[in-house]
């Protein structure tokens, strides 16, 4: 029984101190403009999110074909932009884990970059999923 008691004690306390969190709709965008994505592509950025990580800050996903993995609320890719390593590399400068948290400014950072070089056509789930599609209505968020 004792056993048994430390394995819920043990579960609990990795479930309280994960440092992600899964975003709703409204949650999402507040989260991107406090980050200053500008407000005539928030709707796009919201649908990216949505259909790429479920608005899950600590999403990784499955090995892709090319054995890479995309990380965090946006899915960025470990190929090019960050670094699985602990130290910070590749062309957002940060490891993947810090595009795991709660604190999205690293990875908001990567976005933007990734954005500024690919635009939305860098990510599959904005092309399958927003691009000429009706895109999330944010108008009470």
């Amino acid at each position: 029984m004792d056993k048994f008691v430390f394995a819920l004690f043990l579960l609990g306390a990795l479930c309280c101190c994960s440092n992600a969190v899964r975003l709703d709709r409204c949650g999402i965008t507040r989260a991107l403009r406090a980050q200053g994505f500008p407000e005539d592509k928030m709707s796009d950025w919201v649908c990216l999110v949505e259909n790429e990580s479920g608005g899950n800050t600590g999403r990784k996903s499955r090995q892709n074909k090319n054995g890479s993995y995309d990380y965090g609320l946006f899915q960025i890719n470990d190929k090019y932009w960050c670094s699985a390593s602990s130290t910070p590399g590749k062309d957002c400068n940060v490891t993947c884990a810090d595009l795991l948290t709660d604190d999205i400014t690293k990875a908001s950072q990567c976005a933007k970059k990734v954005f500024k070089r690919h635009g939305f056509m860098a990510w599959y789930g904005w092309r399958n999923h927003c691009q000429n599609k009706p895109l999330p209505d944010i108008s009470k968020c």
